[in-house]
């Protein structure tokens, strides 16, 4: 019975591993390139060749990166499969030489000696250098004592099956590494550049900042740039987790690893090779895929530390449960097959949320996310959009809304902050001309002053900067000013020639999706804060519309930083969320930190998480994503420890021996390794769906 037993359980994790290991024969971000070029069917005869010609070099690339079906096996990889064909070799002689030719059992010696040796020059190492009774002592008693007792055919079979997760877990290392990797890789290697209004392919090596590209449907962008000529459907799934295409225009910011679905662009130079940002984001993901490390070890740590006592209830027990018995102690310690879940799991969260559109550049904020009670966040960039819009206009004496518009725009037309973005575009939309600027001189204070030669003159700031240049104000003006504060927006005052012409009030969007993510955190019971440099009615009456009753105004960028440690003392676990590089002492500061500032800055943010759509929804979708691997790792902990300690009661309430554990090890190990692979396995069904969904409504 026993022997049926281990034989299904068995039989059922090489079954297992089959599957998965089929499983990581398919590569997503292959059938993701052949979407894309599916959707180019009416491109012209110019871009299907140059289409054919990627695609061949496409193929090149997989060959020599190891995600077409050439794969390079990993070294880890190829001592497993070293390992494990001895081990089966061994279970097949022995098996031989048991039923039908004793000479074939001669013959597996051999292997079964050198997997004992393995294990014995690594309890020395653990005993003798580091002096630890680590769990590789207690293997190493196990397997000693199972030939030493005559179960050769079970050391053989149970070798084989840790071998066949230890092979697992390398296919799974190496197959995570690349899978982050293509998902932002560059498979082109030459680009079509314009010269003098002709198309001429060179290297994507040669190209330099400046340079003039032309990218027409089906193909991948090989750079960050700006187009600045024609229109494309941007597929850029990528870098930001965005299912949609985004339509791009002439202006529009683009960047490498994205893919043109339909249209023809031209881009013009400005990041190539390891400056894109797609580039940074591969290094990134390889120092975070090198954090299972880190997870292993843990693994390997909860082990070790049930190595000691298991040595000793075998040693103590072996008068009271005899030989066999004793066996069967020292192979059912709890917690046995950690070492190769843990890491196993790690990887494949940390692939689930690149998949999200999120980047992960340290591996520990997974962990740390759920012990996480307190989310504090920046006002502006995050919870509201960094440029705001124009709410009202105010004009006083003889000038109308408009002129009053265009003059606030021919001065803040050269500046680059948000506000003067905002009334730009709001003149623009108005179709208001400016004046020439060529001519202008700026006196940067608390506003701007431009003088032009033989015109106006024209200020445009705070009424603090009205007064100082000796502009009267109306006698309402401290009335407006008070309104607008209280409504939660802001006023820039314009005068034209010393006399006070209007006043613009600014108001600043708050992002569509914010109500609704913060309604859902409070729902699960975090503590929320607003930390922001604004005065103190415009962040108030933002919290108040959003529902957040704690926030701090008027804050520094350094006293950020204080803010967040003072919670700290106060016992909280603090997720600081902000927009990055302005952010950088507060981010630094929180127990996880979370930007919005997306994949064009990814080099400059100091965050450990940032969300590449800088969509504030995308929050839940992480702490759903920390929660579901926080349970898949819990799951993993109790197929560990419950035929440990069944198999430990066994012992003294059932008589259970040695084959009991190879049993109950077994089954565990197969509901492991099935509970780590189910999380990814869902995420792909879930991604082919969601594609042919979005293939069959475009």
């Amino acid at each position: 019975m026993w022997l049926l037993s281990t034989y299904i359980a068995g039989g059922a994790l090489f079954f297992t591993g089959r599957k998965i290991y089929k499983f990581f024969q398919k590569n997503p971000v292959d059938s993701h390139k052949k979407n894309s070029s599916d959707s180019n069917e009416s491109s012209t005869e110019n871009a299907q060749f140059k289409s054919a010609s990627k695609n061949i070099r496409s193929q090149q690339f997989k060959e020599l990166s190891g995600t077409g079906q050439k794969t390079d096996i990993n070294e880890s990889e190829k001592k497993a499969d070293k390992k494990l064909l001895i081990a089966l070799s061994s279970v097949g002689l022995v098996t031989a030489g048991s039923l039908m030719y004793p000479p074939f059992f001669t013959a597996a010696v051999p292997g079964l000696l050198y997997l004992a040796w393995n294990r014995l020059n690594g309890a020395f190492q653990a005993l003798y250098k580091e002096r630890k009774v680590r769990i590789i002592v207690i293997d190493s008693l196990w397997i000693v004592g199972a030939l030493i007792s005559g179960y050769y055919f079970w050391v053989a079979l149970g070798c084989g099956i840790y071998h066949l997760g230890e092979k697992l877990l390398a296919k799974t290392e190496d197959h995570s590494r690349k899978s982050l990797m293509n998902i932002y890789d560059e498979p082109e290697s030459s680009a079509w550049i314009l010269i003098d209004e002709a198309e001429i392919e060179i290297p994507v090596d040669e190209l330099k900042i400046g340079d003039v590209i032309i990218v027409d449907g089906g193909q991948v962008i090989p750079v960050d740039g700006k187009i600045v000529r024609g229109m494309a459907s941007v597929d850029q799934q990528r870098l930001t987790g965005e299912e949609q295409p985004a339509e791009k225009g002439i202006g529009d910011p683009v960047m490498a690893s994205t893919v043109v679905l339909s249209g023809r662009i031209y881009i013009q130079v400005e990041k190539t090779g390891e400056e894109t940002a797609a580039s940074q984001i591969r290094q990134i993901l390889n120092q975070t895929a090198n954090f299972k490390l880190s997870i292993q070890s843990k693994g390997e740590v909860f082990t070790d530390k049930s190595a000691l006592p298991t040595l000793m209830l075998s040693s103590f027990s072996l008068p009271f449960v005899g030989p066999n018995g004793a066996l069967a102690l020292l192979g059912n310690y709890p917690g046995a097959n950690l070492r190769l879940l843990a890491p196993m799991t790690m990887l494949n969260f940390l692939h689930i949320v690149s998949w999200h559109g999120i980047l992960v550049k340290d591996g520990r904020s997974l962990e740390q996310l759920e012990n996480v009670d307190t989310i504090v966040f920046d006002k502006t960039g995050t919870l509201t959009l960094s440029k705001p819009q124009i709410y009202k206009i105010y004009s006083f004496e003889d000038f109308s809304e408009d002129e009053v518009l265009s003059f606030a725009a021919t001065a803040e037309q050269k500046q680059t902050h948000p506000i003067a973005d905002a009334i730009v575009e709001e003149a623009k939309n108005r179709n208001l001309a400016f004046h020439d600027n060529q001519e202008i001189h700026y006196e940067a204070g608390y506003g701007i002053k431009i003088i032009r030669e033989n015109d106006k003159t024209i200020q445009v700031g705070s009424d603090r900067f009205m007064e100082m240049e000796g502009i009267v104000l109306p006698s309402t003006i401290d009335e407006l000013k008070n309104k607008c504060h209280s409504d939660g927006n802001s006023i820039v005052m314009v005068a034209v020639n010393g006399q006070f012409a209007g006043a613009i009030e600014l108001q600043p969007t708050i992002r569509p999706e914010a109500r609704d993510t913060i309604c859902e955190l409070k729902k699960r019971g975090y503590d929320l804060y607003i930390i922001s440099g604004d005065q103190e009615q415009p962040t108030k009456t933002l919290a108040k519309n959003l529902g957040i009753e704690n926030y701090y105004a008027n804050t520094l960028p350094e006293n950020k930083a204080q803010l967040i440690e003072q919670l700290q003392l106060d016992k909280k676990v603090v997720c600081f969320i902000g927009d990055g590089i302005n952010d950088s002492l507060a981010l630094s500061r929180a127990d996880v930190s979370i930007s919005l500032c997306g994949a064009s800055t990814i080099a400059t943010d100091t965050a450990q998480i940032v969300l590449m759509d800088t969509n504030l929804n995308r929050i839940l979708d992480l702490f759903d994503i920390t929660q579901n691997m926080q349970s898949n790792m819990k799951n993993n902990i109790i197929t560990s420890l419950i035929p440990g300690v069944m198999g430990i009661g066994g012992v003294f309430f059932f008589n259970f021996g040695f084959v009991s554990s190879i049993v109950l090890y077994n089954f565990g190990l197969f509901a492991g390794i099935s509970n780590t692979m189910l999380p990814i396995l869902k995420q792909t069904s879930n991604k082919q769906k969601s594609k042919y969904k979005i293939k069959s409504t475009t």
